[in-house]
This record gives C-alpha cells, sequence and structure tokens, in this order.
C-alpha cells in the first residue's frame, strides 16, 4: 500500500560539511551499510547452496575458470548490479513495492546477462549452479529486505530510527492535513517537526498548528529549514505559491542537502494509475480511471473461487473440530449466517461460525450505549454476547472461515471492502457506497491494519482506496499480510 498522499521527490545536491539533517543522513547512511551486509552474507549463502546442490562432494569438471574465481566473481558483479539498479536509493528504501521490485528486477537482469554472455563466450560454468544460486539469492535478498524494513518500522513507531524530519510548507488546513496524513502511517518515515505558512497568517507571538511549530513564512523557507534541522521541505497546496516560487525555491534548497518533495492535492490513488506527462514544461499528472470490469475482473473472480475451492478441502478436518467444539461450548446452531450487502447494493447471506449466544441481536440494544466505535459499526471489547469458543475463534479470525463458500459462490472476494450490514449502507452518503462496487472480502486493507482497533473514518478510507486501486499483485500483498495480522491478533475482539 502507497502513501495516502503521493510524494514527489526532487532531489538535491548533497555537499560534504555540517548541514541540515546530519543525524538524519549518518542514520540513513547507517541502515544502508546494514543492508550492503545483508546482502553480501545471503549472497554468500546463496552462492554456496548452488554450488553443494549442483556438485555435493564431487569436483567440477567441464569449466575452464575455477569455482574458487567464480563466485567470489559472481558475488562482486551481483552486489554491483543492485548498486546499479539503485537498491540503495533513499528514496525507495523503507516504504511501497519498489525496492523489492528493483531488488528483483537486478537479479533477473544479471542472470538473463550472464545467461547470454555465456553462450557468447561459451565459458563452461554449470547452469545448473548459476539457476540455483540465483534462485536462492532473489528468496534470500527479499527476504532479508523485508525483515530490516520490518524492524526500521517498529524503531520508527517507537519513535526511533532513520527517518526523514520535514518541513511542511502551504496554508493552514492543507498544512494540518498533510500532517494528519504524515503520521497516519508513521512507519513511512516523515517526521514532521515544523511548519511555514503564508505571511498574512503569521501573528507576532509563536504560534502552532496542533502541536506542529509555526517556524517561517514563504519568505525564508530554506532559514526555517536550516534553523529546525530539517533535510526535508514538503509543499502542500497554497494560493501563494506558484509555479514561479516553487520553482525558485528548488533554485535555493540547491546545495543545502533539504530534498523537496511536493505534495499534490490528489490523494489515495496508487501509482500505477498516475501518468506524469510533461507539457510545456509543466509535469500533468494524468490519473486513469478505476476497473471495475474486464478480463482483469475475470481472473481475479476465476482466482477467488479456485482458492477457495481448494481452502474448503484443505481446512475440511479443521471446520469440522471447530464445529464439534461449538456444539459442546453452547447451545445453539454451529454456523451463523447474518444477511450482508454484496456488489451493486445486492444483499446475501454470510457464512460464519457462531460466536455469540444464540438470542445475541435481542441483547444489543441494551448494550448500543457502550458501543466502543465512532461510526456505524458496533463493537466492544469485552463484549458479554460473546461465547467462551467465540473469543478464541474472534483472536485468531477463525469464526470468518466458512465465508470461504461464499467466496466460492462468487458473493464474495478473498479480498475486498469488508461486508457491511443492509442498516449500515440505508445511511450511507455518496462517497461511502462507493465500497459497494466491488465484492466485499474476506480480508482487506482493513484487516492488516489494525481490524477494530480501526476507526471508522480510517476503515471506510481504506475500503475506498482499496475500491480505486485493486489490483492482482495488491491482492497477493494482503493475503500475505493477513497471516501476519491474524497471528500478531491485534484489533481482534
Amino acid at each position: 500500500m502507497t502513501s495516502a498522499t503521493l510524494l514527489t521527490p526532487a532531489r538535491t545536491s548533497r555537499p560534504g560539511g555540517d548541514r541540515p539533517g546530519a543525524t538524519t543522513r549518518a542514520a540513513e547512511r547507517a541502515y544502508i551499510r546494514v543492508l550492503v551486509v545483508l546482502d553480501t552474507a545471503v549472497l554468500a549463502v546463496a552462492i554456496l547452496v548452488g554450488y553443494l546442490a549442483r556438485f555435493g562432494d564431487e569436483q567440477p569438471t567441464g569449466s575452464e575458470i575455477p569455482y574458487v574465481v567464480v563466485a567470489p566473481v559472481l558475488l562482486l558483479v551481483w552486489l554491483v548490479s543492485l548498486k546499479a539498479m539503485r537498491c540503495y536509493d533513499d528514496q525507495v528504501l523503507g516504504y511501497g513495492a519498489d525496492e523489492y521490485r528493483r531488488v528483483s528486477a537486478a537479479s533477473l537482469r544479471l542472470a538473463g546477462g550472464i545467461a547470454i554472455a555465456g553462450y557468447i563466450a561459451d565459458v563452461g560454468v554449470s547452469r545448473g549452479f548459476l539457476a540455483i544460486s540465483f534462485a536462492v539469492g532473489t528468496l534470500g535478498l527479499e527476504a532479508a529486505r523485508f525483515a530490516a524494513r520490518k524492524r526500521l518500522h517498529k524503531a520508527r513507531y517507537r519513535g526511533g530510527g532513520w527517518s526523514r524530519k520535514v518541513l511542511v510548507v502551504g496554508d493552514t488546513a492543507h498544512v494540518l492535513e498533510l500532517v494528519h496524513t504524515l503520521r497516519r502511517e508513521p512507519y513511512a518515515g516523515y517526521q514532521v517537526v515544523g511548519a511555514c505558512i503564508p505571511d498574512a497568517l503569521l501573528a507576532p507571538v509563536p504560534q502552532r498548528l496542533g502541536d506542529v511549530p509555526v517556524v517561517g513564512s514563504f519568505r525564508g523557507i530554506p532559514e526555517a529549514a536550516t534553523a529546525i534541522g530539517a533535510d526535508t521541505v514538503a509543499v502542500t497546496a497554497s494560493g501563494e505559491l506558484t509555479a514561479t516560487r516553487l520553482r525558485r525555491l528548488g533554485w535555493q534548497l540547491e546545495g543545502t542537502g533539504v530534498d523537496l518533495v511536493v505534495a499534490p492535492a490528489l490523494t489515495d490513488v496508487a501509482g500505477p494509475r498516475i501518468h506524469t506527462r510533461p507539457v510545456a514544461g509543466l509535469p500533468l499528472i494524468h490519473v486513469e480511471a478505476p476497473e471495475f470490469r474486464g478480463a482483469r475482473k475475470l481472473v481475479k473472480g476465476f482466482v477467488d473461487r479456485s482458492i477457495s475451492l481448494i481452502a474448503l478441502l484443505l481446512l475440511s478436518p479443521l471446520l469440522a473440530v471447530i464445529a464439534l467444539a461449538i456444539k459442546i461450548d453452547s447451545r445453539g446452531p454451529v454456523l451463523f449466517r447474518q444477511t450482508r450487502v454484496g456488489q451493486g447494493g445486492e444483499e446475501f447471506g454470510v457464512f460464519k461460525f457462531r460466536t455469540m449466544v444464540v438470542n445475541a441481536d435481542a441483547l444489543l440494544a441494551e448494550l448500543a450505549a457502550r458501543n466502543e466505535t465512532d461510526g456505524l459499526m458496533f463493537k466492544m471489547r469485552d463484549d458479554p454476547r460473546v461465547t467462551r469458543m467465540g473469543r478464541l475463534l474472534r483472536k485468531w479470525s477463525l469464526d470468518e472461515l466458512p465465508q470461504l463458500a461464499n467466496v466460492l459462490l462468487g458473493q464474495m472476494s478473498l479480498v475486498g471492502p469488508r461486508p457491511p450490514l443492509p442498516s449500515e449502507v440505508a445511511r450511507y452518503d455518496g462517497d461511502v457506497a462507493r465500497r459497494l462496487l466491488v465484492k466485499p472480502g474476506m480480508t482487506g486493507l482493513w484487516q492488516v491494519s489494525g481490524r477494530s482497533d480501526l476507526s471508522w473514518e480510517d476503515g471506510i478510507r481504506l475500503d475506498l482506496y482499496y475500491v480505486e486501486n485493486w489490483s492482482l499483485a495488491a491482492d497477493l500483498t494482503i493475503l500475505w499480510k493477513t497471516f501476519g495480522a491474524v497471528l500478531n491478533s491485534r484489533g481482534a475482539y
């Protein structure tokens, strides 16, 4: 998932010496050094595994170049390929999918280049050795980057780690909106340290926008960045920041070590739908319309039904055990069927394992005042209607496994917005109703981002983001992250 606000970087040069954000740059270099060490270790292991898997205890034959030379040369060339593909660029490290794509591209291009060069030069290096080394190495690099990123994200959540110190520039309302967006995802690594607002809004006394100090106006942005140690200036919308003034700001920041990023008003649009086209010197952003039908939708439906069928067959013993446990734990049916609203506003019965007492709906009115959410849903951490077995099932999301039948029937998808109740849909406004343009899902961005811990507003925002920007690759990523969310059991009650 990409950040809710598109940050388009305009890089500046970074001369030596003391400069704004020196501490951040040092932390950034330390993180990159860790990645280089990890990559080197992973590649060394991959090459060793390739050698042992291909030759074992045998002595390699048929190669004019000894493998004691081939191995270190391959390791060095692989690291150079990662560097050439800018896999250590701070603009892709720590957030987004581009880091993983570059690592895979660097490895695959190198593998292809070596294969072509070996064929032309007729070098007798074992193809089996190379194939195993590159397969293990590519997967290992991705896993190492993932582990390093998770550790960085945890550090950022705690207020540490390598993060960019950001000076936000723009009108008051847009500054507050951008600050809220950046803080909503602290693991992205943008730490707001100050703001600059138009001259007309400045007061003779120190000002704050929320808890963000106002450190200057548009006339002294570079000086303000230096004063607070910011290494990034994020410019958001403002009537006074014309194209000419923004261009001059970029000139003023050249050589200062401060990056300039522009946060346009366009939000919650994923990268694949965005294309930049220069027209008359203007970088016009073209946004493709969301795709709600077509071949990709057919493929998604086929994948959903195929996986759900396989999952039902494999999980049938577990489903039988859960059903027996529910029957022993409390009186009532094993399955609970509830009316939900699907694609296009069509109602259907969603299947779940029963986790509450039989008369749960009748008791809801008595508990309405204890609702812990701020929206249309009812959520309560210690809901007295939940059975003992129900608490266990909810903790690990096992109560939702019967929804695989809904997916097989074509009523739901594996990934999509949360299936709403008819009472919720009746109170939808025009924007929220866009959730019904796609099939609801067993899991989704709401599931991997906190589940019941999310506010109503954030849950809707994530659902709408998925509706507008869904893709098969994103679905696979969400399914993968769902396992982590379930094991962590955060927000499950």
